[in-house]
Formats: C-alpha cells, sequence, structure tokens
C-alpha cells in the first residue's frame, strides 16, 4: 500500500505539470482507475494539499502552486495580532490583505499561496484567501508555558503568530508554568486542531531581565553564538599593528585625529580630523579598515554575512565580529596604531566638494571624545573639558563650521531630516529600568552625521564613477496615493506640499517641515510624512536616496557592525586598483565574484536590517511595559500620536512611552473615526482627536504580553479646527477640557544607531 501511495503521488504531480488547466477531482479518478480507488485517492491528494504540493481551487480542482491556470500568487504572509494579514508577491505589485476567516492554518512570516481577486468592500484592493502554506517560517517558537488541568499550552512570544500550541505531557522536559521555553514544532495546524511541539530549551522566568534579552534573540532568531572556527580565526589574528601591515599605506598618524562616539560605545569605527586651508576645509575621515582582516569566504566573513549587523540592546551588543575584532584591534582606540581606510575631502566655504581622494592609511587616534564633552566645547563653549588635549579644542571648533555648512547645503538642495528622539534606556545594577528619556541629539551628534553622509556619498560617486558592480543605500520615492492623500489632509489646516502630478520632491517635503515647525500642526505634519515615506535599503542599482536628496549614496562609515560596509570597502580597493591600473587577472576575478552576488547579498542585509531593528524595538518596548507597571494610576502630559477606528495613541512628553485611550473609555461623547483626517470626532460635541492634540491621560493597566499600555482620557487641549480659522492658537492658548464620566478599565485589550 506504501510503495502504490508514493507511486501514485509522483503520478499525480506529472499529471497536473503537463495539464494547462486545474482538474477537477473526477477527472484525477477517472486517469487513476476509477471509483474502486476513490477513498485512497482522495486521502492522497489530502496529503499532498496539507503538504502544499498542490492547491484545492474553488469546485474541487487541483492544480500545482504558480500554475498560471491556478490564478495563485506565491509571498510571504504578514499576520496582524488582530488576526487579518496581508501577503507580499514575490514578483511584485499590490499587497493582498487577508481576511482572518481566509488565513487557513498559514503562521506569520509562512510563504504561501494566495488567490486573490479585486474587493469590492476595500476600494478595489486585492483580497485574497491562502489555499496552500509553502514553507514554513519557525519550526522553533519561543512562548510561555501555561499548565492547566487539560494539559500544557506554550502561547508564543510573538503576537502574530496568532495561535497556542499544545505540549504533550512527556515532551514538558522540566519546564514549570510560567516559564520561557522554546518548542521544536512537532505537529503544524490542520483543520480546528492547533500545532503541537515539544519543549527543547528553558529559558527561565520572563521577569529575568537576563530571561527577557534571550527570549527577544530567539524569538527573532538571531545568532548570538560564533562557531569555534570563527573564533579560532579571531585568536589568530595579531592584536597589534605589524610593520608589514604598514606596506603602501599613507602614515596619518602625525594627524590631530579623534573619534567622537557615546559614553557606552566600545566599537570605534570612524576617526575624523580637519586642517583650514585659506577659506577652505580639509577633511579626513578615516574608517577601520576590516577588510584587511578578514578574508572573503573565511569562517568570519560567512558568519558575519549570516548577521548582516550587529544588534544593539539597552544592556548589551550582539555583534557581527567577535569582541577581539570589534572591540580590539578593529577599533580604532585611542594612542595605538589602527589600519584604516580614508577619504580626503576638500570642502570651500559654500559645502561644495572641490576634491576627493581615497587611499590605505594608518591612524593613531589621539583622544577618544564622547558627544558630551564635544558638546561641552562647540556649544556651551567650555575649552576646560578638554584640557588634558589642548589643542584639540581649536580643531573641533572647526568641525563645527564645517558641519554647519555641510547642513545648510544638504537641507537647500532638499535633503529630509524629521530629526525624531530616540527612547534611551537607563537601567539600575539589577538590569530593571531606571529611567526612559529623549536620548539627546545635538550639534555634537549632527557633526559627525554629517561628515559620516559626506565620506558615503564621496566613496559612492567614485566607485559608482568606475562603472563597475556596486551595493549603493537607496531611498525610493513616497507611494503617489498616499502622498495625494496627504496633501488633501493638511490643506485645511493653512499647509500646501508641492507636488508635481503624482511626484514630489525632496525640498517640497523638506519646506512643509520647516513651514511647520513651532506650530500646532508639527506632530501632525511629521507623522503624516513619516507615515508616506518607504523604508531605506541596501541595491545593486543606484535608485538614488529620495530622503538624502542624493543621486548617489552608499554605506562606508561601519564596517566593524554592518556587512554592507565591509561589501563596499573591498569593493574601494579594487575600484582604486582598477583607476591605477593595477587591479590585475587576482583583481577582475574577485571583482567578478563580488559582482555575480551583490543583488542577493543587499537583500539579505536589508533584511537582517530590518530584523535587528525589530529585535532592538521589541526589547526597548518590553522595558517601557516593565517601566509603567508602576505607575498604574498617575496622570502624564502627552500628544496624540496616531489614531486608528478603536482608539488612539498617546506619547507621554516626560517619559518616552506610548500607550492606547481605547475609544470605548471616551464617556463624554460617541466618536466616530474619520480615516481621511485621520481623526476622531465626536457625533454630538464635533469635538475632535486628531494626531498633534495634546492631552493628560491616566495610566490604568498595562499587559506584557499583549505589548500594550492602556491610558484613560484626563483633559484634551483642542482648537476649532474649521478651514475658516485665521489663526490657529499656540499651544499655551489652549482650552483644557475636562473628559467626564464613568471610564471602563481595559484588561488586556488586543542603543540605538540611526539608519538613514
Amino acid at each position: 500500500m506504501v510503495s502504490a501511495m508514493l507511486l501514485h503521488k509522483k503520478e499525480i504531480l506529472n499529471l497536473l505539470a503537463e495539464e494547462p488547466e486545474a482538474l477537477h477531482f473526477a477527472s484525477l479518478l477517472r486517469a487513476f482507475g476509477g471509483r474502486h480507488i476513490k477513498n485512497e485517492l482522495k486521502q492522497i491528494v489530502d496529503d499532498l494539499v496539507r503538504s502544499g504540493e498542490i492547491l484545492r481551487l474553488r469546485g474541487n480542482r487541483y492544480t500545482l502552486p504558480g500554475a498560471d491556470n491556478s490564478g495563485t500568487v506565491q509571498g510571504s504572509i504578514s499576520i496582524h495580532r488582530d488576526g487579518y494579514g496581508f501577503v507580499k508577491p514575490e514578483s511584485g505589485g499590490e499587497d493582498i490583505f487577508i481576511p482572518g476567516k481566509n488565513i487557513n492554518n498559514a503562521l506569520h512570516g509562512d510563504k504561501v499561496s494566495v488567490r486573490a481577486e479585486k474587493s469590492r468592500s476595500q476600494r478595489g484592493k486585492l483580497e485574497g484567501r491562502v489555499v496552500a502554506v509553502l514553507e514554513r517560517a519557525n519550526s522553533r517558537i519561543v512562548g510561555r508555558l501555561q499548565q492547566s488541568r487539560r494539559g500544557a499550552t506554550v502561547v508564543p512570544e510573538e503576537l502574530r503568530i496568532g495561535t497556542f500550541f499544545t505540549v504533550p505531557a512527556n515532551a514538558v522536559n522540566g519546564a514549570v508554568d510560567g516559564q520561557q521555553v522554546v518548542i521544536e514544532v512537532t505537529a503544524w495546524p490542520v483543520g480546528g486542531r492547533p500545532p503541537e511541539g515539544k519543549v527543547v530549551e528553558i529559558l527561565g522566568w520572563p521577569d529575568d531581565p537576563d530571561v527577557e534579552v534571550q527570549t527577544v534573540i530567539r524569538k527573532f532568531d538571531l545568532p548570538h553564538t560564533f562557531e569555534p572556527e570563527t573564533l579560532a580565526e579571531a585568536q589568530a589574528i595579531p592584536s597589534q599593528v605589524g610593520k608589514n601591515d604598514l606596506k603602501d599605506r599613507v602614515d596619518l598618524r602625525k594627524l590631530p585625529t579623534v573619534t567622537i562616539d557615546g559614553e557606552t560605545a566600545k566599537d570605534f569605527d570612524d576617526a575624523v580630523s580637519i586642517r583650514q586651508e585659506g577659506h577652505n576645509f580639509r577633511l579626513w575621515v578615516s574608517i577601520a579598515d576590516v577588510s584587511h582582516y578578514i578574508e572573503p569566504g573565511s569562517m568570519l566573513d560567512r558568519e558575519a554575512y549570516l548577521r548582516g549587523t550587529s544588534v544593539y540592546f539597552p544592556d548589551r551588543c550582539i555583534p557581527m565580529l567577535p569582541e577581539r575584532l570589534s572591540n580590539g584591534i578593529c577599533s580604532l582606540n585611542p594612542h595605538l596604531d589602527r589600519l584604516t581606510m580614508t577619504a580626503e575631502m576638500l570642502f570651500d566655504q559654500q559645502g561644495r566638494m572641490l576634491e576627493s581622494s581615497f587611499y590605505s592609511s594608518v591612524i593613531k587616534s589621539d583622544a577618544r571624545l564622547t558627544y558630551t564633552k564635544v558638546k561641552q566645547v562647540i556649544i556651551d563653549g567650555d575649552e576646560k573639558v578638554l584640557e588634558e588635549d589642548r589643542g584639540l579644542a581649536p580643531m573641533l571648533l572647526q568641525m563645527k563650521e564645517l558641519a554647519l555648512i555641510l547642513q545648510t547645503m544638504r537641507r537647500e538642495r532638499g535633503s529630509i531630516d524629521f530629526d525624531r528622539p530616540e527612547p534611551e534606556i537607563s537601567l539600575g545594577l539589577t538590569g530593571q529600568t531606571e529611567a526612559i528619556i529623549k536620548s539627546e541629539r545635538n550639534l555634537a551628534h549632527q557633526l559627525i552625521e554629517e561628515f559620516m553622509l559626506a565620506a558615503n556619498e564621496a566613496v559612492a560617486r567614485f566607485v559608482s564613477g568606475q562603472e563597475m558592480a556596486f551595493i549603493y543605500r537607496v531611498h525610493e520615492p513616497p507611494d503617489p496615493t498616499k502622498l495625494t492623500a496627504f496633501r488633501d489632509f493638511i490643506l485645511p489646516f493653512g499647509f500646501t506640499l508641492e507636488m508635481q502630478g503624482d511626484r514630489v520632491e525632496p525640498s517640497a517635503m523638506q519646506r512643509l517641515i520647516s513651514d511647520a515647525e513651532g506650530k500646532p500642526e508639527e506632530r501632525l505634519v511629521n507623522y503624516g510624512l513619516l507615515r508616506c515615506m518607504k523604508q531605506a535599503r541596501y541595491a545593486a542599482e543606484n535608485l538614488k536616496h529620495f530622503g538624502l536628496a542624493s543621486s548617489c549614496y552608499t554605506h562606508f562609515t561601519s564596517p566593524i557592525r554592518r556587512y554592507p560596509d565591509l561589501i563596499v570597502h573591498r569593493l574601494l580597493r579594487l575600484a582604486l586598483e582598477r583607476k591605477a591600473g593595477t587591479l590585475g587577472k587576482k583583481g577582475q576575478r574577485e571583482l567578478d565574484r563580488i559582482g555575480s552576488t551583490l543583488s542577493e547579498a543587499a537583500e539579505h542585509t536589508s533584511t537582517r536590517e530590518r530584523v535587528a531593528m525589530e529585535a532592538e524595538r521589541d526589547i526597548v518596548e518590553l522595558k517601557k511595559l516593565q517601566f509603567m507597571q508602576g505607575r498604574i494610576g498617575q496622570e502624564f502630559d502627552g500628544f496624540i500620536a496616531g489614531v486608528a477606528g478603536f482608539g488612539c495613541f498617546v506619547e507621554l512628553s516626560e517619559v518616552f512611552v506610548e500607550g492606547l485611550v481605547h475609544i470605548s473609555t471616551l464617556a463624554d461623547d460617541l466618536y466616530n473615526f474619520d480615516e481621511q483626517n485621520h481623526a476622531l470626532i465626536g457625533r454630538r460635541s464635533g469635538r475632535t482627536l486628531r494626531i498633534g492634540d495634546p492631552v493628560r491621560v491616566r495610566v490604568v493597566a498595562v499587559n506584557p504580553q499583549a505589548r500594550r499600555i492602556e491610558f484613560v482620557l484626563e483633559s484634551h487641549s483642542t482648537v476649532r479646527r474649521d478651514v475658516a480659522a485665521a489663526q490657529p492658537a499656540a499651544p499655551e492658548e489652549y482650552p483644557r477640557i475636562p473628559i467626564r464620566g464613568k471610564r471602563p478599565v481595559l484588561k488586556g485589550a488586543g542603543n540605538g544607531n540611526r539608519r538613514r
């Protein structure tokens, strides 16, 4: 029977591959012997459907996944915590909305086949139904074990998975109720039966700070330990620069050079120096020469590629490279010889780059400066903080002058800078959160950012000019539909967004940001524009960088923590050899090898960057929730950061935390959601709750498992929003309107590095 079943499976697949159209079950029955094998054939076909090898269509018809006659598309499904999902087609095009009833046993991240058609209820947008799960995204799940009389279950940490996993009694493996565990999936959901798993790792108790981090690491499947062979390769690399390393390098050790980073930074991959030449400025940006130490194809290289980027948590870093390299020989530590790749650039008083050159170098950093110290010198005018390095203060003031020139030039060409602050988590000795504040970003930070942007752009233009394969940092223009809707939305507030048809220039968006600066609608404008923007990524073709208004851009300045930067260093070295006529056959083979893998590398590193950002955001959100658990009942001032049909999200002013005011708690009126205007509007009073409105809220519940903080509105600062209003009131003139009435408390309602 088993051999016959296997034979029939192969024959069914072959028959469906030959047929131009989907076949009805009756046709399969006729092809394989008639009614006497009906039950056996149905079992085989059902097995093939469950495994995703064939698709069942309407009318009891069958076909292969991806066949033209199936009317299906393939892609990964992203499921919202509320149960619905979206599938991004592999072939490109519009995302397909999947109602919860049509997800059909798919889990978040799975590769699926979807049958799609235009939706009548969603204004012509695509709506689909999962017809087959082609590939499961995760074979291991991290979550919390729950024991009951009915048995054990694991509730996944990733809420978007949307289902629990049963764990048989003989598969609990010593875990107890309430612990965080990792399970290996042993059975996927079928029909109404939930998936099953067995415990393969016990992480510990969820309130342990180390368990929190380990949970996030498992949740996002972050590589966090190095293979022994990788560590052996790192150990074999000398801890000091040798004489042979200096061959063919420009010696910059006598040039005054500094690193400028945060107080807690340990891996220093960029150092800067400046010299004024008449009215011009000569800037040196020297970057750790990681490519000198990591051979392509080595274990160090393969693990760095696998990780793609370092991941930064509040209390630790998961490095892309072993610490012997990232904090040791590759890190530009002060008073030590270090190998670098240098971009030397000459700028005039208008910020125009007059000349540039690139070369292998050796430096010796004179000081490890922090943003705080640099701020004290260039903003506060306190040069005493550098008494030990008296010669550095004049250089920092020159850097300030050039940074402001470059910043002005960049903004004039249309570069967009929302300058949104990031949360800074202050941890106690036990790892518990003591404070959450908005991280300071002042001219000291902007100084380094301007120099890194200039170096990145200069390298991109040079290598691109050699007409060779390259990896770019790209940022595509905003979605025209979203832009048009946003333009219409801000018009009643007296703001305009200049568009040419369905296109917009970055300079037009920057002008709008400048127009809104300091006005009551500033947050509304900034949040609205951010929602229109696409995410920057890596690409093997130059699609330009919209946000920076740059026609050619890359990432060159952080090879210790970003793999694309390491690729750029290798390509820059080859480009220099090509320009000098010394590339040779070996260099050409290396160039061909890198070029053949660039598209794949760009896609992979873009994915790894997104995973790292999600993991970093997840641990920060968890720290915020824990911090707010001790503040239930307290009141805070804030502003509305987002509006949805079920309520509004409020960001607090004193604490960098966001929570939900559910619509059911607004007892003063019945509110309708105005999607076009991003507002909740009272039916009786006409009162609006809109992005940017100042409010005062009280904390009523914190649900760490649901990742949600719940507020109720205590008062709402409002202003008339009709078009005829001549001048909007200043924030301090807003009347405070108390929100009265009984409010139900909802129970369980459903280090940062700037990346440009």
